[in-house]
């Protein structure tokens, strides 16, 4: 199942060419990571807290056509395991109104400890079983 979060284009987080200035698809794509961690159950505020933080080590966005103000479109969220210490979050933004891939991106992460060292958190790994 592709986990869906949808967004509405905000005038704010558009340029003077009157689009969705790239920087902000970060936070887009940042926003649907966090709500399919909170569908899943697992807490990102609350692991932070236990010094076990989720950190994104690679991202790669391909953009296609740009949003522009009042789009709606949504963000698709799907999670993979890489290797034994990183997993990926596979994410494409579609625009509504026409099924359009307005940009898709794969966004690289891992878990770290107190001490900085990555591992794969046994909550992460629960996103796999």
């Amino acid at each position: 199942m592709t986990f869906k979060v949808d967004f509405k284009v905000r005038d704010y987080e558009c340029d003077l060419q009157g689009i969705v200035n790239n920087s902000v698809y970060f936070n887009y794509l940042e926003h649907a990571r966090h709500e399919f961690l909170a569908f899943k159950n697992i807490d990102f505020a609350a692991l932070a807290e236990q010094k076990i933080n989720l950190v994104v080590i690679r991202s790669e966005m391909n953009y296609k056509d740009s949003l522009k103000p009042g789009d709606e479109f949504y963000v698709e969220v799907e999670a993979e395991k890489v290797s034994k210490l990183k997993f990926a979050f596979h994410q494409r933004v579609v625009r509504k109104h026409d099924q359009k891939i307005m940009l898709d991106a794969i966004v690289t992460g891992t878990s770290v400890n107190e001490r900085g060292r990555p591992f794969l958190h046994q909550e992460i790994e629960q996103l796999f079983s």
